[in-house]
């Protein structure tokens, strides 16, 4: 995720300070790993040195002044950019689960017990998940649904990993 297009496109709603841009984030993106104060902070800092934003206020209080920024013309351009781009899909193709069951293979070790634990893993993060999703709003309910899909994706490549083991091991051994 990029943390300062994120912030760029909570800042269109209207100028903000650091606080409140960490509390929105926070809100609506952060539930398993929100956001510090510092890794605001600094991100604003490169904001405004990029030109994407500028120092709409400055509040002075008890403590340190309180900037509000506001999104610049340019920085409107770089979201719309970034909204413009699509992500790049990520195809797994050097997974470190399938390096594991290898190594497994060739150093003599059960790839089966490895692959039965990894399958128990998901299960027990897809239950945790689901009862989340079950508890959660819509926002969280997505979040939850794009994680179980992948995991749901995991589970049936270790199920044909599985099946084609004594065929791996032949491979490998070769």
């Amino acid at each position: 995720m990029s943390i300062g297009h994120t912030l760029l496109g909570l800042l269109e709603s209207g100028p903000q300070h650091g606080y409140n841009l960490k509390r929105a984030f926070d809100d609506s993106f952060g539930h398993d790993r929100p956001l510090h104060y510092g890794q605001v902070y600094s991100t604003m800092s490169r904001l405004l040195k990029n030109g994407l934003v500028e120092v709409d206020g400055v509040e002075a209080g008890g403590g340190p002044e309180r900037k509000r920024y506001a999104i610049t013309e340019a920085g409107i351009t770089d979201v719309e950019r970034w909204l413009a781009q699509p992500e790049k899909p990520e195809p797994y193709l050097q997974s470190t689960l399938y390096t594991k069951v290898v190594i497994s293979l060739l150093t003599g070790r059960s790839a089966a017990d490895l692959l039965d634990t990894q399958r128990a893993e998901h299960l027990r993060l897809m239950r945790v998940l689901t009862e989340r999703k079950r508890h959660g709003d819509l926002s969280d309910q997505l979040i939850c649904d794009h994680a179980l899909f992948h995991l749901e994706a995991d589970l049936r490549w270790l199920e044909l990993t599985a099946a084609r083991l004594d065929r791996l091991a032949e491979e490998v051994r070769r």
